[in-house]
């Protein structure tokens, strides 16, 4: 009887409309004769997966990055002690009931309230061309007010994060007020660097670079204050003011520079970094008609205000002046400007979808290096898009378009260009059951040139090197086709597939001679294209109490550009363990960044370990670890080109025990928090000092 149920559970979920969806929760516990129907813990659709967190996952957590860890969702590594959530190494788009939000937004949601994680894949044309969209759905909470807060400081190092959320209600109104700050000053860090430089001539020369020491800083305070109205199934109105504040961001290497032709050694000082304040504006309104008819419109804007600076320094040992004194200062002033109207009509099964956007950018950069020159930037984009999902019993069908129009300009020069470019994306699934489907996805999306890439004030990065920006940029296209199987057998779930990516016209460094100085610049190159494979299960190896999720994926690459073909062939993984039980949650996570090859030079993110061991007691959760306690930190770079081959591997002092403790506070009667179903992207530019 028990299958029967489940099935019709399911069955009742899978009918539920888009917009009921994001609204509310469709798949609520519901009692029947004193049987509990619950859904399984994961759903598959035709456009995504939803996870329904266990009740030992819930007890576990007392934030939404904790309960989201606390789920395991294999593709997906999630570091509540770092604030970080990614997918194969790629970005994820997060999102509250539709709304597009951020990380400090999740760790505010309580877990009680989270009724299901949607996590999706193959994000449709509404999504502004994210890589992965991961979609908090949340309930009406029962009390009036709520206060969260959390203290994570490390014990060894000026190391940690500190927030603070609360929530009061009146009547349809709810206010929020909240903030945190992220701590890190001077964590030691040494750089291992080698380079060869290769002359027109045939001629070449060999730098190697022994550390002697250096730090880091990277401190931040976000604030953010917020009004909301509801009115249950009519209208949703919000306003939001923020200030994201980088206190400082600053990377310092000392260095000893030992040459091949055997010049005496030279003493290296390289400094560059950022500061400034980002204040924020964000206004929604969210209209529901008749006959499942739903119209949004967002409007967001932001300011920038900061610098970015670079010193770059080279002396011979005991000698009073300098071979090389380099220092560059850029003053920001920028602003942006975007407007999202989408509307949403729904029947029983299918969805059409169609939706503008407007995004302006001004930026005004100040080179008070160059005796105070001023430049303007103009960039202004449009975007139009519809989209059509439709299910045939066992199979599901999703088609639209989107067409994108990018226009900038520089004031200075009077230089800029225009495009239009087309946006199609389709997808078809088969389901054989509940437990197994087929998918296969088509998206593209476009990337407009940055501040950086198209800056034509030379900036010198050291004896002989220097950066140029390029205004003869073109909007880069991408296309991505996948090709994915999902499972669920008993204790095992997960999926395996196989991707492909090529962007034909990508924008990359071109690095190329003038004279003796070697011109780092930017070209619309002759493509890149790769091809994954990757799997990604959850092992409950003993249900609710021990489980083992992860992802492995190989990758092969080839990239194109002015004179150049290079390959590479790389694989990168996320493993993570976890043991719960009464109260105690013990976790453990391995993660080898995704290697990126993207013109002449392969990156890697952060190789990581992280150990952590939590118990919970009523509102309080107390909590210690260790990041990295095995092995090194690792982040870097090797660069393939035939004028300039070096690598790079900067290593941070980051073997940290930290402790930390987090309480939630709930009375009275509260309505849910206003979550947007879209969310206009207005996000400043900001300049890029030099630096190697």
């Amino acid at each position: 009887m028990k299958p029967a149920i489940a099935i019709i559970a399911v069955a009742l979920g899978a009918v539920s409309t888009y917009a009921q969806t994001e609204a509310t929760d469709s798949l609520p516990a519901q009692e029947l004769h004193e049987i509990v129907i619950e859904a399984p813990k994961v759903i598959r659709k035709a456009d995504m997966d939803v996870y329904h967190p266990s009740k030992s996952a819930v007890e576990n957590s007392k934030n939404g990055m904790q309960l989201l860890n606390n789920l395991m969702i294999p593709t997906l590594t999630v570091s509540d002690a770092l604030g970080t959530i990614q997918a194969v190494g790629q970005s994820v788009q997060v999102r509250i009931n539709g709304r597009e939000s951020t990380l400090e937004q999740v760790r505010t949601l309580l877990p009680e309230t989270i009724k299901r994680v949607e996590w999706i894949d193959n994000p449709g044309l509404r999504y502004g061309g994210a890589n992965y969209v991961l979609n908090f759905i949340v309930s009406n909470p029962t009390v009036g007010g709520s206060l969260m807060t959390t203290a994570r400081p490390a014990l060894n190092q000026a190391w940690g994060f500190y927030m603070a959320d609360a929530k009061f209600n009146t009547g349809r109104s709810q206010w929020e007020v909240g903030g945190n700050f992220k701590l890190t000053n001077k964590i030691k860090s040494h750089r291992d660097y080698t380079e060869t430089f290769t002359y027109p001539d045939g001629s070449s020369l060999t730098r190697d670079e022994t550390s002697r020491g250096g730090t880091m800083d990277n401190s931040f305070t976000n604030v953010w204050a917020s009004y909301s109205y509801i009115k249950p199934d009519t209208t949703v109105f919000m306003a939001e003011l923020g200030l994201f504040q980088k206190v400082t961001d600053k990377f310092l290497y000392n260095g000893l520079l030992s040459l091949s032709d055997g010049s005496n050694d030279i003493l290296l000082t390289d400094s560059h970094g950022d500061k400034g304040g980002t204040p924020s504006l964000s206004l929604y309104w969210q209209q529901n008609f008749a006959h499942k008819q739903m119209l949004i419109v967002n409007l967001n804007s932001s300011f920038y205000f900061g610098r970015s600076y670079s010193d770059y320094i080279e002396q011979l040992p005991d000698a009073t002046s300098y071979l090389t004194d380099i220092h560059t200062n850029i003053k920001d002033r920028n602003q942006a400007y975007a407007i999202e109207a989408d509307y949403i009509k729904n029947w029983n099964n299918s969805r059409f979808t169609a939706g503008a956007s407007y995004t302006a950018n001004r930026n005004r950069s100040q080179y008070e290096s160059l005796g105070g020159d001023i430049f303007h930037q103009r960039q202004d984009k449009v975007y139009f898009f519809a989209e059509y999902f439709r299910r045939f019993g066992q199979w599901s069908a999703t088609a639209g378009m989107g067409v994108q129009y990018t226009d900038f300009l520089f004031k200075e020069t009077n230089q800029g260009n225009h495009t239009w470019s087309p946006r199609p994306q389709a997808t078809i699934t088969y389901s054989l059951n509940q437990n197994h489907n087929f998918r296969l996805n088509f998206t593209s999306w476009q990337s407009t040139p940055s501040l950086a890439e198209t800056n034509i004030v030379p900036q010198q990065l050291d004896g002989f090197q220097w950066r140029v920006g390029n205004q003869n940029l073109k909007t880069a296209n991408s296309y991505m086709l996948t090709f994915r199987y999902g499972f669920n057998v008993p204790r095992v779930s997960g999926s395996f597939g196989v991707r492909a990516f090529t962007s034909p016209n990508a924008i990359t460094p071109l690095l190329q001679w003038e004279g003796d100085k070697l011109i780092t610049t930017y070209e619309n190159s002759r493509g890149l294209k790769n091809l994954s494979f990757f799997l990604a299960p959850q092992i409950e190896i003993i249900p609710d109490w021990l489980i083992l999720s992860g992802y492995i994926q190989y990758r092969m690459e080839r990239m194109r550009g002015n004179g150049y073909t290079h390959h590479s062939n790389a694989w990168s993984g996320n493993a993570q363990i976890q043991l719960m039980h009464r109260g105690f949650v013990l976790s453990g996570q391995y993660v080898r960044a995704q290697r990126d090859l993207w013109g002449e030079k392969i990156s890697w993110g952060e190789d990581m370990n992280i150990i952590d061991l939590s118990y919970n007691w009523k509102s309080w959760q107390f909590s210690a670890g260790v990041i990295i306690p095995f092995g090194k930190y690792d982040q870097g770079s090797k660069s393939l080109n035939k004028w300039n081959s070096n690598e790079q591997h900067m290593r941070l002092d980051l073997r940290m025990p930290y402790i930390s403790v987090s309480y939630n506070l709930q009375w009275g009667r509260q309505k849910r928090g206003v979550q947007k179903l879209v969310n206009a992207d207005a996000k400043t530019d900001t300049s890029t000092a030099g630096g190697r």
